[in-house]
């Protein structure tokens, strides 16, 4: 039977008082795309440094690639840590080549590779550039594929989405799902749902150090009930209010609600036809979104 990509067991980490990481437990397969999701602090990133060995636990155990030494599978991964910058007067191209040098490969197979890399990604034309003039979407491009340029099994990527707009979002996203077809492991840090929602065949959930959920992201969603997703104009703000409604999510557009047991959704359609403009309303699985509001205990504490 093949190991996993990464096996955590009741892997704490403490930092004086503060208890950062409480007995994690997690077990993710290989060739997988995993989210690891929650709140700014919530423990993601001293999980994914203790992954990378740039922490240790003070309890538990854990094995990467097979190996309870992550040390030793080093250039077996790629990281992509959350605090980036470049070497701002280095060319692009010699940046990119430089960490494959790190990661074991010889100069000219480094070079040839990041030219090949760097074109192959719309980057062709900044080879000879300094790493300064890159935007920061190419920037934070630039160095994902530093990360890749020795076709690591595992990649690990820390907040990837953080500050880029929407076009470089989708680069990002078309990357990372390029990886999944070469048949990379990729654990990524957010957020931000909705990436996750789109991407992830699986999710660990974790607030404030503790995992409180974990597993595919289709068990997950089938979990945990179903709702009714309305998209419509004009003011919802009643929507609170009808009869039977338990819960909703409104964002000014489209709305999640949620019902007390036994109301029939068709009673809401009728409450809402007449005094908004639906344009869709469907019986849905809960986003993302409100799965993690309700294991969090409450909207006050979604970031």
């Amino acid at each position: 039977m093949t190991s996993p990509a990464l096996y955590l067991e009741g892997v704490t980490k403490r930092f004086g008082s503060t208890l950062a990481v409480d007995h994690l437990s997690l077990s993710i397969p290989r060739g997988t795309l995993y989210g690891f999701l929650g709140q700014n602090g919530a423990g993601k990133t001293t999980t994914l440094r203790m992954v990378m060995s740039i922490l240790y636990p003070d309890e538990g155990r854990l094995s990467v690639l097979g190996s309870e030494q992550p040390e030793a599978v080093k250039d077996r991964l790629g990281y992509l840590p959350e605090e980036r910058g470049l070497y701002k007067k280095m060319k692009v191209g010699s940046m990119v080549a430089y960490f494959g040098r790190l990661k074991g490969l010889s100069a000219g197979e480094a070079k040839s590779r990041a030219r090949q890399l760097l074109a192959t990604y719309g980057l062709g034309d900044w080879v000879n550039a300094p790493c300064e003039a890159l935007s920061k979407g190419m920037a934070q491009k630039a160095q994902i594929l530093a990360t890749l340029l020795h076709e690591p099994e595992l990649v690990i990527l820390d907040e990837p989405f953080s500050g880029l707009d929407p076009v470089n979002v989708e680069a990002m996203r078309q990357l990372i799902l390029e990886m999944k077809r070469q048949g990379r492991t990729v654990i990524f840090s957010t957020h931000m749902m909705e990436q996750a929602e789109k991407l992830c065949d699986g999710i660990v959930l974790i607030h404030r150090g503790k995992k409180l959920i974990d597993g595919p992201l289709a068990q997950v969603r089938a979990s945990a009930g179903r709702g009714i997703l309305l998209d419509y104009d004009g003011d919802g703000s009643f929507l609170r209010t009808l009869p039977g409604v338990a819960r909703v999510n409104d964002a000014g557009k489209q709305a999640e609600i949620f019902l007390a047991d036994g109301v029939d959704p068709q009673t809401i359609l009728a409450a809402v036809v007449g005094r908004l403009r639906v344009r869709r309303f469907d019986l849905s699985e809960p986003s993302l979104h409100e799965i993690f509001v309700r294991a969090v205990g409450g909207e006050q504490h979604v970031a």
